[in-house]
């Protein structure tokens, strides 16, 4: 089998600074090796982190993110420069969601995509964030996410 095709990528096997901002992260591609076969991708970002607009206090949240790819994989360095960038950006916990999701939809165009956005509590109150682009394809194993309901998360 021949080796994934990583021309035109700028980040992976460079050193690659921290992106300012979700909007300056570049996410990047490559051709899925496999394109004929529906499957699952899981991405799981346990200790992803933002600010909140308001205060400026960081927000804490375990993404888990399931795509089954059309032609494209997404580079899984530039998804973690990306994912990064949030740190010391503020917006709210829907927005955050769904940005990393749209982002990943434009990016690659896949079958389908789930995004899980598990928040730990602001104000006592956990906000959990759920997407998908719409119905799983028939035939695919799609496996539960894995996070429990809030009760200390741990």
């Amino acid at each position: 089998m021949a080796g994934t095709d990583t021309r035109g990528l700028t980040q992976l096997g460079t050193p690659t600074g921290q992106p300012a901002s979700p909007e300056e992260a570049v996410l990047e591609r490559v051709p899925a090796p496999h394109g004929e076969k529906a499957y699952v991708v899981r991405f799981t970002a346990p200790e992803f982190t933002s600010l909140c607009p308001m205060t400026g206090q960081p927000d804490f949240a375990h993404l888990v993110i399931d795509y089954v790819p059309g032609d494209w994989l997404v580079e899984s360095k530039s998804l973690k420069l990306f994912l990064t960038s949030f740190r010391n950006h503020g917006s709210f916990h829907e927005d955050c969601t769904l940005t990393v999701a749209s982002r990943l939809v434009d990016l690659l165009t896949p079958r389908w995509l789930r995004i899980g956005g598990y928040w730990y509590p602001r104000g006592g109150i956990p906000i959990d964030v759920f997407w998908q682009t719409g119905a799983a394809p028939e035939g695919v194993w799609i496996p539960d996410q894995g996070v429990p309901p809030y009760r200390g998360r741990g």
